[in-house]
């Protein structure tokens, strides 16, 4: 009797995998339970994220409103200040937040939670979205405040500085030093899972989609993701924000032109499709769940898609170039509406239009796949152009996100051992092209938005310093002592 050796070291190759990828997944599911748990139906840290938001946006006296304009402003390059002390201007701390946000969150998980809470789920995603450019700047101003600036020039910064610093000046010196080494700890983590596993599963799923010799070869893309990030990692902040400021622009012009397009050629079912939105998000019977179950996918999404209240984009923000931490602050609130208001919504409307929702044959896709699906039934070729979109939303997300986790690690454990957390991010990215999606999704936001609960309680403590910077900024701005760039340089 004669064996065939390729066939056997196949079938072993498929068993182990096989394997694996179920240790993979009950390990996933098991650590979700634990930490997404729920009172009534509603996540409590989904609750806590929101009540940030809403706190926030009246103690700022919804500074998401009527600081929009100068946000724009800021964005456009008109205050910016080239030798301040910074590693990357304000427009590439923009950009590296965003990469981390527009991307699968906006694309995939937007399908994902309408499939499960139903078109109601783009309605509390979108009234979240909003509410959460208050708790954006608030974060983000903070990170620039306390931020730390190293011999060498370096930048330090985000919520384990400025809770530490920040309560350590009220007097409760061990409880910031104990919240921040939570943070650490948490963002660390969600730097394997959000960042590394969720953009590397659900590129995969929507690349085989249309490459479907990756279908049992997910080890492979593994691969090349690994490398490539590994490439740009190496490079700190300063590689990653000429990436990802390199990226953003060029893939949400792709993703926003191609939905506005499909918005275009369905112009005439726009209003019944928001009617539907609207609808669904106050039906009591909508689909599976009812109004809890779009109210808390749509929470869980907003909190997900624009990471307000999270701690991460502070990070980003406190090596921004500048001198004004409340006009960094004000910069950060345009990411949820960005990703939130603008992409999410794009997508909630694309998907509703065509019905693929509601469609059982796409009743077992997953979230990338099914987007993919809703743009693929208007623009035929389209699958490919975002499956490009979707490599290249989660790259920059994924070399974000390590960057979060770097500053996290360094603040635990020195920069000597920088090397260790950085085969980690590699490591959890090749794991994520061999789970499902579901505990993926789930283990995911149960890391992202636990995060934001040491930081919202350090946030809190510290609001009144971010109204007193905001209040002297203003003043500042108003009177005229803060003027463009442009203007200040004519006056020389």
């Amino acid at each position: 009797m004669f064996f065939n050796l390729p066939t056997l070291a196949l079938a072993a190759n498929n068993s182990v995998l096989t394997n694996l990828t179920g240790i993979v997944n009950q390990i996933l599911n098991g650590i979700s339970n634990v930490l997404f748990f729920s009172i009534g139906g509603m996540p409590l840290i989904v609750l806590w994220l929101v009540c940030g938001s809403l706190f926030f946006t009246f103690r700022m006296k919804f500074i998401n409103i009527w600081g929009f304009r100068h946000a724009i402003d800021i964005a456009l390059g008109k205050y910016e200040q080239p030798n301040q002390n910074g590693e990357i201007s304000s427009f590439q701390a923009l950009s590296t937040a965003l990469s981390a946000g527009v991307g699968l969150g906006s694309i995939g998980g937007v399908a994902f939670a309408i499939s499960i809470g139903g078109p109601g789920a783009a309605f509390w995603m979108t009234l979240a979205g909003l509410l959460a450019m208050s708790s954006k700047f608030v974060e983000c101003t903070l990170a620039q405040k306390y931020r730390v600036v190293r011999p060498d020039g370096t930048i330090a910064g985000g919520p384990m500085y400025y809770i530490s610093a920040g309560l350590a000046e009220m007097g409760y010196q061990k409880l910031g030093k104990i919240v921040s080494i939570v943070f650490c700890i948490l963002c660390i983590t969600g730097s394997f899972g959000g960042s590394s596993m969720l953009q590397a599963n659900q590129s995969l799923e929507i690349t085989a989609s249309v490459v479907p010799w990756l279908i049992n070869r997910g080890w492979f893309y593994g691969l090349i993701l690994v490398a490539l990030v590994a490439l740009v990692i190496i490079g700190g902040i300063q590689r990653i924000g000429l990436v990802a400021s390199t990226i953003v622009p060029v893939m949400c012009g792709i993703y926003i032109l191609a939905s506005l397009w499909i918005l275009m050629v369905n112009f005439s079912t726009i209003p019944s499709a928001i009617e539907t939105i609207v609808t669904e998000a106050f039906s009591p019977q909508a689909v599976e769940g009812g109004l809890i179950g779009a109210l808390v996918q749509g929470l869980r999404r907003s909190a997900f898609t624009n990471e307000a209240g999270i701690g991460t984009s502070p990070i980003a923000h406190a090596a921004a170039r500048t001198q004004e931490p409340v006009r960094e602050g004000i910069l950060a609130l345009l990411e949820p509406f960005i990703v939130t208001v603008v992409v999410c919504n794009m997508t909630s409307l694309v998907i509703v239009i065509t019905g693929v929702y509601k469609n059982p044959e796409f009743a077992n896709f997953g979230g990338a796949e099914m987007t993919a699906a809703a743009f693929g039934s208007v623009i035929s070729w389209f699958p490919m152009l975002l499956a490009i979109c979707v490599f290249f939303f989660a790259f920059s997300t994924m070399i974000s996100w390590s960057y979060y986790g770097e500053i996290s690690w360094d603040y635990l454990f020195g920069s000597r051992n920088l090397i260790v957390y950085k085969v980690l991010v590699l490591i959890s990215i090749f794991i994520g092209t061999l789970a499902n999606p579901e505990p993926v999704f789930n283990f995911s936001d149960s890391m992202l938005n636990a995060m934001g609960l040491p930081n919202l309680f350090g946030a809190y403590f510290l609001c009144g310093k971010v109204v007193t910077e905001l209040k002297d900024y203003m003043e500042r701005l108003n009177s005229g002592k803060i003027v463009p760039v442009t203007q200040s340089q004519a006056f020389r």
